[in-house]
């Protein structure tokens, strides 16, 4: 009986599949993969034409059209809204003559939660998959591909096909069977309960704390968090990525798997944190206010998360980017948790950045290999580098080692000498 024939492909939305299909793939399991959270980004316009976020989903589909594995993909036209920062490659690559814009990022957007990159029907599916994204970027001329927060069991998939791993490091919450907050703070010492609950009491006087989800959430709310999400994007010298309208669809298509906290001041709401429920994790995403409080920060994004989670019985809670840096109370009450986001380079398959490096490449080698045997400095390597870049600046420029040394102790040697011409 011959294989089924199976096809690669890519499309120009998420929201041209259907929800159930996608869904079954993982996005039942993960709220940021799933159709509803993508498919609010296109529709609100917070990604697409003119946000340097271009959905370019690939999938695999079977011959009734069934869809049997999918990655969210995105060409890029910059790096932001990534949370994993590549801004200096990008100045690499321009300098030495390539070209870094566009390339493929495989992510969810805006999103530094880790999660599935890969959704799949079946683990063997896995290598066509990252065959077909390797496939876009070269049909496409892209410099690279890019997949970020994995969930760290894909992350085998990804090096056995070749991609290189880069990691970091995120601090979440565990849940250790806590059926209260006070059980949580009893697994504490002395020092710390005291702390938190001095924290708690301090940012909580004279407010009110409101966990809002599903059709609680209603849209006076969303204007009032707008605001808050707003001010912290000012703050940190740069624009929101999400629409107004990406918090209404958000609400409409997946309300229960959100929770919204808000700090109210008599009837005025403050400020707030933005929840999203997962199968077995709270992730916290954005976080707002009008007015600064002490400690309120970490009560709506730490601690009544927290308390979500052991109401929810959800075994961690992930504060995303933020996480890497916790109040002082909490400092020892998280745990370090690897995420990896590996990348896959194109450079030399580039014909702009691969032929200009390769023609620098020989040309110094050759340089440096004459001066290796004669032991002597070759004053034309320089020169032959920018003839064979075009003046780019690419490849790679070899100098022997002991002259450069000897240069450095020359040097160092008379550096006493000119600061005392200098001082008399």
């Amino acid at each position: 009986m011959s294989e089924p024939e199976l096809t690669v492909r890519i499309a120009s939305s998420v929201g041209s599949f259907e929800r159930e299909e996608w869904n079954a793939l993982g996005g039942n399991n993960n709220p940021f993969v799933s159709h509803e959270f993508l498919t609010a980004m296109e529709d609100s316009g917070s990604v697409g034409p003119g946000t340097g976020w271009e959905p370019s989903p690939i999938a695999i589909i079977d011959e009734a059209g069934k869809l049997l594995a999918a990655m969210p993909c995105y060409a890029k036209g910059h790096s932001q809204g990534e949370y994993v920062f590549d801004h200096a490659w990008a100045d690499a690559w321009h300098r030495a003559g390539g070209r870094y814009y566009p390339k493929l990022q495989i992510a969810a957007p805006f999103t530094p939660a880790t999660g599935p990159r890969l959704l799949l029907s079946d683990p063997s599916l896995a290598p066509h998959l990252l065959k077909g994204a390797e496939a876009v970027c070269l049909q496409h001329k892209m410099s690279s591909a890019h997949a970020t927060f994995l969930d760290p069991e894909q992350l085998p998939l990804f090096e056995a096909a070749g991609w290189m791993p880069r990691s970091d490091i995120q601090f979440h919450w565990i849940n250790r069977g806590y059926q209260t907050f006070e059980d949580f703070l009893g697994a504490l010492s002395s020092r710390k309960r005291k702390d938190l609950r001095k924290e708690r009491a301090a940012a909580t006087e004279g407010l009110t704390i409101r966990q809002l989800t599903g059709a609680e959430i209603r849209e006076e709310h969303w204007d009032a968090f707008w605001m808050f999400y707003q001010d912290t994007g000012a703050r940190k010298w740069g624009s929101p990525y999400l629409t107004r309208e990406a918090f209404s669809l958000l609400s409409e298509r997946m309300g229960t798997r959100i929770v919204l906290i808000l700090a109210y001041d008599g009837a005025e709401p403050i400020a707030g944190a933005l929840n999203f429920i997962g199968k077995d994790a709270l992730y916290g995403r954005y976080w707002g206010c009008a007015r600064e409080v002490r400690f309120l920060h970490f009560e709506l994004c730490y601690y009544q998360a927290i308390d979500i989670a052991i109401a929810r019985g959800l075994a961690t809670v992930e504060a995303g980017k933020a996480g890497t840096s916790s109040p002082g109370a909490m400092s020892r009450c998280r745990h370090g948790r690897r995420t990896g986001s590996p990348i896959r380079v194109f450079a030399r398959r580039s014909p702009i950045f691969s032929n200009a490096s390769a023609q620098a490449w020989r040309a110094t080698s050759s340089t440096s290999a004459r001066a290796r045997r004669s032991g002597k400095m070759v004053r034309r390597r320089a020169a032959d580098h920018r003839r064979a870049t075009g003046g780019r600046g690419a490849g790679l420029r070899r100098f022997p080692r002991r002259s450069f040394l000897r240069k450095c102790r020359r040097g160092n040697g008379r550096l006493p000498r000119d600061r005392a011409q200098r001082r008399g």
